[in-house]
């Protein structure tokens, strides 16, 4: 067995594996298509030869994501498969634990990827991050359509417009991908089909947009971003206009959001779906670029990190939290005495760092391990801030 570089010299031999994996056809036209995406994206592809023969492969994209309102490298694990024949017999681990060594020495700080089962990537390290509302909303009870001082306007891409009130809505949260050209040319267009409007409000200014379509007597919003309570309303009103050619409006939401509050009547469907999962890849760098809470002084924690899969995170440390907010994570040597605070695994520590869970939460429930003295002072130091992700990969 062999892990490599999977070149484009071996395209065919990784699409037939792919839709053999995940259960799709391309016609050849498509095909041409996605070859053309894989060479103008920037990612890695690893495989496992055995025998000559392509056995398992994985893609990890060079993508960024916003954690605490900055941009932090990231690598999207994507396209994880194995032929039957190859399976169960440590593969998909191999290439999981190459992934992880290739992200580290390119400086990706962090991996996302979507789980076909939560148990699975839990055992290298990944751990549920983030969730979202599904709606399922029955025209009787949309929000009822108020009169607004701007304007609504459909337009036809202009991506750059878009993309910048994607970003000043998407770094309120934490795990949201920074979206480049080709993001917005490849995955955007072709996940979110449809009509796309936008609301102006009365000083000129782009305030929000959504993306969406009406099919069968169903409008489906496939992005909904505002950026101040005025475009929110606005493009509800503007939803609420088409109540005479729809029966039902279908949107997914972040986690905290309040429209069922607001709602005449909030008893509509909604569903709260797990969704991504993360994983902390270097976690000395991480904390160099994450932003603490400020606090009046420093805080010390002694803090041991378990992680199988990475060796390089696992070890005894002292966190050190300025009171500005900056930190280092600094390795203890093993003469050097400290008594030991808080532990946790490498996923624990990602999914509390990104906020989805507070500490106190993962003590309650066996997550990590220390006093309670310092499991508090360590949740003051953690932003609260909700996680969202409206894209897949």
């Amino acid at each position: 067995m062999e892990i490599k570089a999977l070149g484009m010299e071996h395209f065919g031999e990784a699409m037939a594996l792919s839709q053999f994996a995940f259960q799709f056809q391309r016609t050849e036209q498509e095909l041409e298509k996605i070859k053309e995406q894989l060479q103008e994206e920037p990612a890695d592809r690893h495989a496992a030869f055995v025998d000559g023969r392509l056995a398992a492969q994985a893609m990890v994209l060079d993508l960024e994501i916003f954690v605490g309102g900055k941009r932090f490298a990231m690598g999207g694990v994507a396209g994880v498969a194995t032929w039957p024949e190859y399976r169960r017999q440590g593969l998909v681990a191999k290439l999981l634990v190459h992934s992880l060594q290739e992200m580290k020495a390119k400086g990706q700080t962090i991996s996302l990827l979507a789980p076909f089962a939560f148990a699975f990537y839990r055992k290298f390290g990944w751990e549920m991050h983030t969730e979202y509302k599904a709606y399922t909303i029955k025209s009787a009870h949309l929000p009822p359509r108020n009169t607004y001082e701007g304007r609504m306007e459909r337009i036809y891409g202009n991506y750059s417009l878009l993309n910048g009130m994607y970003e000043q809505y998407a770094s309120r949260y934490n795990g949201t991908l920074v979206r480049t050209e080709q993001w917005w040319k490849y995955r955007v267009s072709s996940r979110k089909p449809g009509q796309t409007a936008v609301y102006y409000g009365a000083s000129g200014e782009a305030l929000g947009y959504m993306i969406y379509e009406v099919k069968t007597n169903r409008l489906t919003v496939h992005e909904l971003v505002y950026l101040n309570e005025e475009a929110r309303e606005a493009l509800w009103s503007y939803i609420a206009q088409h109540d005479s050619m729809i029966e039902e409006v279908a949107l997914t939401a972040p986690a905290d959001d309040l429209l069922p509050y607001l709602l005449p009547n909030p008893r509509i469907k909604q569903e709260t779906i797990p969704y991504f999962m993360a994983r902390i890849v270097d976690a000395e760098a991480f904390v160099r670029n994450y932003a603490f809470t400020e606090a009046s002084a420093e805080d010390r924690f002694v803090i041991t990190i378990d992680d199988e899969h990475a060796p390089w995170n696992a070890g005894r440390y002292m966190l050190e939290i300025g009171a500005s907010g900056n930190a280092q994570l600094r390795r203890l040597q093993q003469d050097e005495e400290a008594a030991e605070a808080i532990r946790t695994d490498i996923g624990t520590l990602t999914t509390m760092l990104l906020g989805y869970l507070r500490p106190a939460q993962l003590s309650q429930i066996g997550r990590i391990h220390g006093g309670a003295d310092a499991i508090n002072r360590l949740q003051i130091r953690i932003p609260e801030r909700m996680t969202f992700l409206p894209d897949f990969f």
